[in-house]
């Protein structure tokens, strides 16, 4: 009886949340006509699928594993299953039907319908197994599916990005080869710099050398730049060559840590 009560619910609520989650990610290429509900980083996301259906669906399954295990071993959802997983899935069924993007995935009703049904059956799912899942089972649970979740966003998902951007042509290829060489060095995964590096190449193609584009362009360095200084990649760069670290720099870099 309590399962049937888990699942009643799960319905209702992954249903609402897979309604408004789909519908706010479809909004957002209406914006600023339109109101929307969603995250930057999801419009670069699905925008950096380029409208493939595997594609979408690939992107959410890398972190479908992850959000699995935070439900089953913690009891709580990632944000990923609203940012990621539902509006890609609604996405990708959409255009396995349809490729035209204006009547698929920038559609705020159609989106918002088949995501409310993909929501009600991942909130299904995931409330459904947490339950059922005995709590001796959960750790051994979260030591399978956390390092299938890992080896789906470390090495797949880049993997799927980069071959997606050398599809896009040569600048988009070169950029996205380029940026997410440095993502994986400076960041521990290439895919931020693969999708940076599709958004400069397709702005460049579609655009020039605009203003629009250097600004772009000057944003993503400088935002490397920082990423790598406040990681110290600098100073793991000069210790990797056997060099000795300049008093300077790391007095500077001892002004911006936390002890």
């Amino acid at each position: 009886m309590e399962i049937l009560i888990v699942i009643l619910k799960s319905v209702i609520i992954g249903g609402l949340m897979g309604f408004s989650a789909a519908l706010g990610a479809a909004r957002m290429f209406h914006s600023p006509t339109v109101q929307a509900l969603g995250a930057f980083r999801t419009l670069g996301e699905m925008n950096a699928c380029e409208g493939d259906a595997a594609s979408h669906f690939s992107f959410g399954l890398g972190f479908f594993f992850n959000a699995w295990a935070s439900a089953v071993g913690a009891g709580a959802y990632t944000q990923d299953v609203t940012h990621r997983i539902l509006p890609n899935w609604a996405a990708a069924a959409l255009l396995s039907r349809n490729k035209n993007i204006s009547e698929t995935v920038h559609s705020p009703k159609r989106m918002a319908i088949v995501g409310a049904v993909i929501g009600a059956g991942i909130v299904t799912f995931l409330n459904a197994t947490s339950s059922a899942i005995p709590s001796s089972l959960q750790v051994t649970a979260v030591d399978v599916l956390v390092p299938a979740a890992t080896l789906l966003i470390s090495t797949v998902m880049p993997i799927v990005f980069w071959l997606a951007a050398l599809d896009a042509g040569k600048r988009t290829g070169f950029w996205g080869t380029l940026f997410g060489g440095l993502a994986q060095l400076i960041m521990g995964n290439a895919v931020p710099g693969v999708v940076l590096g599709i958004l400069v190449g397709k702005g460049v193609d579609e655009l020039g050398w605009s203003r629009l584009t250097k600004i772009l362009f000057v944003t993503v360095i400088i935002l490397f730049v920082l990423s790598a200084f406040f990681r110290g990649f600098d100073l793991n760069l000069i210790e990797q060559f056997k060099l000795g670290i300049p008093k300077w720099l790391q007095n500077f870099h001892d002004l911006f840590t936390v002890k």
